[in-house]
């Protein structure tokens, strides 16, 4: 049964600690008691579309052709999203973000609106980051609830994709964010940015593990994170990478409410 690394969203003295500890947890714990984890990819969320078209935003591109790896970001805004937001505009490049609700939404609503301004995803990361599958339903529901409506408020548009704090979901989980029009998605490269602030080793980190349709976990809430993004994203193009949403990593297929998604 997979299990997925840990993370961390708040930046609170000496919660730095508690996450590598919580991370170090996660990788010898089981994703959930009893839920085998069904996953779908990328790719087979493409061929399952059959024919169809590309979506529009940053070059109409198509996944099934080009070598795609998309970018995402957890945890914000913070204090450091509109600096991430410039170094993106100036690459061309389009991010993914699933935003939390409390504390972050609540503080920079007009970070949440020059996201979707400026062609990005914005999604779901809950509203307080608890870990879904240790609460009961109704809570479930309304940590995925609050940020829908928040964002719907902000953008105009409810989110249709959201990522489980430390990716910890379970059937219980799958069947609230079906009935909330969320699919689930995780990722296949995290730089583990939550316990260090050393850029230069984030950026290692990154392209050690990237690959063709991956999907980047970083959180731009943390000091060491963005200065990181220029070399990734240089360093990938000369890779031949072609940076992407995560739905326009999918498409022309499109995410299906309650499915998981990881490479």
């Amino acid at each position: 049964m997979p299990s997925l690394r840990s993370k961390t969203t708040k930046p609170l003295p000496g919660f730095r600690a508690v996450a590598t500890l919580s991370a170090a947890l996660a990788l010898a714990l089981p994703l959930t008691g009893c839920t085998t984890l069904h996953t779908t990819a990328p790719s087979a969320a493409r061929a399952g579309a059959g024919d169809g078209t590309a979506p529009a935003g940053f070059g109409a591109v198509d996944c099934r052709k080009a070598k795609c790896i998309a970018l995402t970001f957890d945890a914000g805004p913070s204090e450091h999203s509109a600096r991430l937001l410039d170094i993106l505009a100036q690459k061309k490049v389009p991010a993914t973000f699933f935003l939390l609700g409390k504390r972050h939404m609540e503080k920079y609503p007009d970070l949440v609106r020059r996201m979707e301004a400026e062609g990005h995803e914005v999604a779901s990361h809950t509203w307080d980051h608890r870990i879904l599958t240790r609460i009961p339903p109704e809570e479930i529901r309304e940590e995925l609830r609050r940020p829908n409506e928040e964002i719907e408020r902000l953008i105009g548009r409810r989110p249709t994709l959201m990522r489980p704090p430390q990716g910890r979901t379970d059937d219980t989980v799958h069947r609230i964010a079906r009935e909330e029009g969320l699919a689930e998605v995780l990722w296949s490269v995290t730089a583990k940015d939550y316990a260090t602030n050393d850029s230069a080793l984030i950026r290692r980190r990154v392209l050690q593990q990237s690959s063709r349709d991956g999907i980047i976990l970083l959180h731009d809430l943390y000091p060491g994170t963005v200065p990181a993004v220029p070399g990734i994203i240089d360093a990938l193009k000369e890779r031949g990478y072609v940076f992407v949403t995560v739905p326009q990593l999918l498409a022309p297929g499109r995410a299906r409410p309650g499915t998981v998604y990881r490479p």
